[in-house]
């Protein structure tokens, strides 16, 4: 059950600062405030504390995965203070990271394009969410680097579904139809992770858009809104392909050429400003996991 393919990005990103303190302290931006102290809370080992300051931030429930960004990075950060030594997957498993989908957890670690294996039913017992579950991360099946292609990303100012919601998501769709996992099975196998490893990034935008009309996609498309469909559908037909990140409203489109890029990044921006607001970018992937430094004073 699970698995699934993701891609890192090299923006927005989360940045952190951090020194030993005699308590929790989370200052700087407050978005992932709780989740941040909770992770903490998790690794410190008895009677110790950490301050930490949080520079940037990428924005919550929105389909980027920042739930397990935010909460490896509080843990990453007591994990190098305090040597405890831990791997990133001995990290995620105890702040409750990765229990279905495995993308978050080797995007911080190795960064790339991944396809992540799921887990054995008999271990999980029941569809839920990551942030619901209570397994480790699933296998890494497949790890490469991506290629140096554009990708445009629109931000609506709305959230995608999210805790309880998420939850009623799962519940209703899953178990979804054998024949259709394998269709999706199919596309990501023998088309997506090829033209990632050749460079073909005509028959990866087509992997992209046909992933979007069955299983999971299929289903969590019944329930955009409105505005997320048309963003959707105005960047598949100027790009190679495009898609929704998890459950949204987050779109994104690959390019090839940076003024098309641009172009499509002005037009859309201009149907968000029409709409409910927003940002759009352009990015591309991030070839290499999250980054540490420590600096002795």
């Amino acid at each position: 059950m699970d698995g699934g393919a993701g891609l890192t990005l090299s923006s927005p990103n989360i940045k952190v600062t951090a020194e030993e303190a005699d308590e929790i302290q989370i200052e700087g931006l407050q978005g992932f405030a709780d989740r941040m102290k909770k992770a903490a809370e998790a690794l410190l080992p008895a009677g110790k504390g950490i301050k930490i300051e949080v520079k940037e931030l990428i924005p919550a429930h929105v389909g980027f995965g920042s739930g397990t960004q935010s909460a490896l990075a509080a843990a990453a950060a007591v994990n190098e203070l305090y040597g405890l030594g831990k791997s990133i997957r001995e990290l995620a498993f105890t702040v409750k990271r990765g229990g279905t989908s495995g993308i978050g957890v080797a995007a911080f670690e190795k960064g790339g394009f991944i396809v992540d294996g799921g887990h054995r039913f008999k271990d999980k017992g029941v569809f839920l969410p990551s942030a619901a579950s209570r397994v480790p991360p699933g296998p890494v099946l497949f790890r490469e680097d991506f290629p140096d292609w554009d990708i445009v990303i629109a931000i609506p100012n709305e959230k995608g579904m999210h805790d309880q919601e998420e939850i009623d998501v799962f519940k209703k769709f899953c178990p979804l139809p054998i024949e259709e996992v394998r269709e999706v099975a199919h596309m990501v196998l023998m088309k997506m992770m090829p033209a990632v490893i050749e460079g073909d990034i005509e028959s990866f935008g087509a992997a992209v858009n046909h992933v979007q009309t069955v299983g999971f996609n299929k289903r969590e498309s019944l329930i955009w809104p409105g505005f997320v469909k048309d963003i959707a559908s105005l960047m598949r037909s100027r790009s190679y392909g495009a898609g929704v990140s998890s459950f949204g409203p987050v779109v994104y489109a690959f390019m090839d050429n940076r003024e098309e890029g641009k172009q499509l990044q002005t037009e859309v921006q201009k149907m968000l400003d029409e709409s409910v607001g927003g940002v759009t970018m352009m990015t591309r992937a991030k070839n290499s996991g999250a980054e540490m430094s420590r600096s002795d004073y």
